[in-house]
């Protein structure tokens, strides 16, 4: 890709710490002419990352903590040098990294806005005119004047991100900050990133919410381990990290037994129907949607019933088997779905190579557009979950479109039904 259409371009860096048991041993090391003694062991951060991200784009990073996320944003943003690679940036980054960085804690939060806008070359002039607009979003009131120390992490999230966006980034890089913030914060954060990307702002975005990540990004990138495991849409690398995250449940709630007999999946597998992960115990063997009437159908009207349903098998004898369903948007967004545990249905048993159905029927409250179907099957008995045992999920089985309805429009994503009442004298005088 040329350098025209590059944001940010990562070639193979790595990142090396040195681990010492003690200071001395550090000072020791630091003047020893032996190269053969050493008084550390090493720690690999990050192994040999590369990626693009083209201008304009939105790429989300996931990962369990510790797996090097944070040390490659800080590298990216120049505030930690790798040990091995190159890093290129084609424009102006804003990084929000964490909170107190490139702020002045003994500063007011006045004073640090403009001390912000000399590191970023923004002269005070250009500043004093978008000052209003800054404490306008901030919202944090007289506090603008008082030191920044004493700050709560909400209005210290308020300020920094306020002045982020406000130094006419190309490359804006979040670092998990806005988790910090209240509700109504955060989504006004949210709107304000959709209106960078609509101005070409290179996005690059850290988030533990999978349904952040992938509402805001196009493309994102798997860490695990300080290995880049994955890259691909932020649909895919979600539901590869929530299969990780799955697999570890199922080792950690499964008895030794089971573990013996029947080897977790260390990775999902890409098939073509859909994203298919578990142990693999209890599996489905088909998944198909019908309409009202039976029939295997893949368009619906606003309204219509629809039913997924879910024939299973087993490979032993098994009780206590919950099926669910979800329906998601083109983007991977969760929309609605639910589970025959929540339900209070009277959950499945299975015999060895015994097979049954589960069939889930619900009206079609939707807009005009694409939607998926993931399933899943699992051991539960526990109400809040804690012994759920995952014997197979498939995301993305299989796709259906809503039709327009001329004498039904939806203008939003899901229809939830609405009682509308009206008082007041109707009289003409």
């Amino acid at each position: 890709m040329s350098s025209e259409q590059v944001a940010i371009r990562v070639t193979e860096v790595s990142k090396t710490y040195k681990m010492y048991n003690s200071p001395t041993d550090r000072l020791k090391d630091f003047f020893s002419t032996s190269k053969s003694e050493t008084r550390h062991q090493t720690f690999s951060a990050l192994k040999s990352i590369s990626f693009e991200v083209k201008k304009g784009d939105t790429v989300g990073i996931v990962g369990k903590n510790g797996s090097g996320k944070s040390t490659l944003l800080q590298i990216i943003a120049g505030t930690v040098t790798p040990t091995t690679g190159t890093v290129e940036i084609f424009g102006k980054v804003v990084a929000l990294l964490e909170l107190g960085s490139g702020f002045n804690p003994e500063f007011t939060g006045r004073e640090n806005v403009y001390l912000n806008a000399t590191m970023f070359g923004i002269s005070r002039e250009s500043i004093e005119g978008k000052f209003s607009e800054i404490e306008s979003f901030a919202d944090i009131g007289e506090h603008i004047d008082q030191p920044v120390k004493t700050y709560s992490s909400g209005m210290f999230a308020r300020l920094a991100f306020s002045v982020a966006i406000h130094m006419e980034p190309d490359i804006l890089i979040i670092d998990e900050i806005l988790a910090v913030g209240d509700a109504a914060f955060q989504a006004k954060c949210v709107s304000k990133m959709r209106q960078l990307k609509e101005r070409g702002v290179s996005l690059l975005f850290v988030s533990h919410s999978v349904d952040a990540i992938k509402s805001m990004c196009h493309s994102a990138i798997l860490i695990s381990r300080g290995n880049l495991l994955d890259q691909g849409t932020s649909e895919k690398i979600t539901n590869h990290y929530l299969a990780m995250i799955r697999d570890e449940m199922n080792q950690y709630n499964g008895d030794e037994e089971q573990e013996k007999d029947n080897a977790i999946l260390q990775a999902p597998i890409e098939e073509n129907k859909g994203f298919k992960y578990g142990s693999g115990l209890v599996s489905f063997t088909d998944v198909h949607m019908t309409n009202q009437n039976g029939e295997p159908a893949k368009a619906y009207e606003f309204g219509e019933q629809a039913s997924v349903v879910c024939n299973i098998t087993s490979k032993e004898d098994v009780d206590n088997v919950n099926v669910s369903f979800l329906v998601r948007d083109i983007t991977g967004v969760d929309l609605y779905g639910t589970t025959m545990f929540d339900e209070k249905v009277e959950l499945v048993s299975l015999k060895k190579n015994e097979r049954k159905s589960v069939k889930f029927t619900f009206p079609i409250w939707l807009r005009q557009g694409s939607y998926s179907i993931s399933v899943a099957v699992n051991r539960v008995t526990n109400r809040d979950y804690s012994d759920v045992f995952l014997y197979e999920q498939i995301d993305g089985v299989t796709a259906f479109e809503v039709i327009r309805k001329i004498d039904r429009p939806v203008h939003y994503k899901v229809y939830c039904p609405i009682q509308i009442e009206t008082e007041g004298d109707n009289s003409v005088k």
